[in-house]
């Protein structure tokens, strides 16, 4: 399953770290950031509980970037 998120960050290298930070993610088949339009879109697991891996998402975009947020 794929969904779309808003996300608030500063810079493009900052997206980049979020892209690789939630790719990381268990759970997480693919993870696209697109600094330009402030969004993330993500490619589930199949079987996935999407709201833990959300939570683990924003967890681990926040210890690569601390100044980030994602619209859940």
């Amino acid at each position: 399953m794929k969904k779309t998120y808003k996300i608030d960050v500063d810079c493009a290298a900052c997206a980049g770290k979020m892209e690789a930070a939630a790719a990381k993610t268990e759970g997480v088949r693919e993870a696209n950031v697109n600094f330009m339009t402030l969004k993330m879109k993500i490619d589930f697991e199949d079987g996935a509980d999407i709201d833990a891996v959300m939570k683990n998402v924003v967890k681990n975009c926040r210890k690569a970037d601390s100044d980030c947020s994602i619209e859940i």
